[in-house]
């Protein structure tokens, strides 16, 4: 199954008669005698094929006048794989409605971070999806609303509100609408054994779902390894961060467990939960089909092997574009220590500081505006590479250079590679982990051609590309198996 636009009712059917959690998030089950709408994995006997209709979305569903299923919960799977596999319109779209942007700025500002009218966008999407954005970002805020009514103790009316919702009784009608109960009666369905609410005020306790395999060696190394201290820390089995968000900020602790990552958030203002949780699951790549990835990687004999041994690599991401472009940069022809060190210290000197009673954590990594506004002489770093920093800070600051969800893989690189002191690979690794490009590839990587030497594979940059076009559209993923070939502590679990 490649696009949501054609599903094929036969394989679809076969999902739904198996049970096959591997398509939970990719389809969405509507069954016409009971208007109910399920993931395909729902434990209850499946309906007469004749009886069932596909959806690629939630919204779709909801816009057809079906309602969620009370078993399987299907508000609850990973996201669609294809979102983050794609640099296309709709890809872009539901990306950033993902990141909340229709609620902040309507669908005019989607369609304006986007270059497209309103109206072209809403006809894709519907074309596509069979849901324009309004109906999507409903529901974001039904499945945000139900999150917060199930593992809160706040009132009905905060709410409302924190999810997103213009009313109250917006909120009271959409979630009877989904989940055909009221927000009172979500909350009695509660277990008694999970009481909503928090000894800390703002936080909540989260599963993120993902698609198995998942290997969290490499996932979680790599973000622990290259902490930035103040930011970001591995403590008690958790990789901790700081986030920027559009209301506030907040702390975020994720923890790998067999079947999810437990995710415990703790907000400056709850209305930054949809978001939080968009951007987490970016950050550890949790919408990826590792099945469909493992698969073709695994096509090429002499990289079969290290997909058998260790598979459901994911690719370590970001929670903030920008962010990461800067880290790159502080990060060229130096070691994982000395790049830590000096993002370090432009936290201290200019991040922005916040509380942390449970932890380490400082500082908010600091915003362009705030990087862009210092003395360069007052770097630490060789002059090529403060004009290469500066240049970059500069742009981000002013809007010349935009890199976000919504960016367009081949113009972002190509924008980046027009600054001074950017090469192939600062480029590269900045479209595998800031953009998401899972097609990335850094053959100039000394660790990815000390890895491809090892196995047999071309060594040289040009040999090893051209072998690499059979890896094609995961080649990103790759660079993650060849990188875990080296004993680098970014390949190992921290204990």
């Amino acid at each position: 199954m490649q696009t949501a636009t054609h599903l094929d009712r036969e394989h679809c059917v076969r999902a739904v008669q198996s049970k096959d959690a591997r398509f939970d998030g990719w389809f969405y089950t509507a069954v016409l005698t009971t208007r109910i709408y399920c993931r395909p994995s729902c434990p209850v006997v499946p309906p007469k094929p004749r009886n069932m209709t596909f959806y690629p979305g939630a919204a779709a569903c909801q816009q057809a006048g079906f309602r969620a299923c009370k078993r399987c919960r299907p508000d609850t799977s990973p996201g669609s794989p294809e979102w983050n596999q794609r640099a296309d319109l709709v890809a872009r779209a539901m990306r950033l409605i993902a990141d909340g942007v229709v609620d902040r700025e309507g669908v005019p500002g989607l369609a304006a971070r986007l270059g497209y009218s309103t109206r072209q966008v809403e006809r894709q999407l519907l074309a596509e999806l069979g849901a324009g954005p309004l109906a999507l970002a409903r529901a974001q805020r039904a499945q945000t609303a139900r999150l917060l009514v199930e593992t809160t103790a706040l009132p009905m009316a905060q709410i409302a509100f924190a999810a997103g919702f213009s009313s109250i009784r917006a909120f009271n009608d959409t979630v009877r609408e989904v989940y055909a109960l009221t927000p009172s009666e979500l909350r009695r369905r509660v277990p008694a054994g999970r009481a909503p609410g928090d000894s800390t005020p703002g936080t909540l306790c989260l599963r993120l779902p993902f698609r198995a395999p998942l290997n969290p060696a490499n996932l979680f190394g790599h973000l622990a390894a290259t902490a930035v201290p103040g930011v970001e820390e591995w403590r008690d089995g958790a990789y901790r961060r700081t986030l920027r968000l559009p209301y506030g900020h907040g702390i975020a602790a994720l923890t790998p467990r067999p079947d999810h990552i437990a995710c415990r958030l703790t907000l400056s203002d709850l209305r930054d939960l949809a978001v939080a949780i968009a951007r987490c699951r970016r950050l550890l790549d949790l919408d990826a089909d590792p099945v469909a990835v493992d698969d073709r990687l695994r096509t090429d004999a002499l990289l079969a092997p290290l997909v058998d041994k260790a598979p459901g690599r994911r690719v370590p991401r970001t929670v903030d574009e920008a962010e990461f472009a800067v880290r790159a940069v502080l990060g060229q022809q130096v070691s994982t220590a000395a790049a830590r060190t000096h993002a370090a210290r432009l936290v201290t000197a200019h991040g922005k500081p916040l509380d942390d009673p449970e932890g380490g954590l400082t500082h908010l990594f600091p915003a362009p505006g705030t990087l862009a506004a210092i003395d360069p002489e007052t770097l630490a770093m060789p002059r090529t590479r403060r004009t290469t920093f500066t240049t970059l800070v500069g742009q981000l600051a002013d809007g010349t250079l935009h890199l976000g969800v919504e960016s367009d893989w081949a113009e972002a690189r190509a924008r980046l590679l027009a600054l001074p002191g950017f090469g192939p690979w600062t480029a590269d690794v900045i479209a595998m982990r800031a953009l998401g490009d899972p097609d990335a590839f850094l053959p100039t990587d000394l660790g990815i051609r000390r890895a491809a030497g090892e196995l047999g594979l071309p060594s040289t940059p040009a040999a090893l590309t051209a072998r690499a076009e059979a890896w094609r559209p995961w080649r990103a993923y790759a660079v993650q198996y060849l990188w875990a070939t080296d004993s680098h502590p970014i390949n190992f679990l921290p204990v």
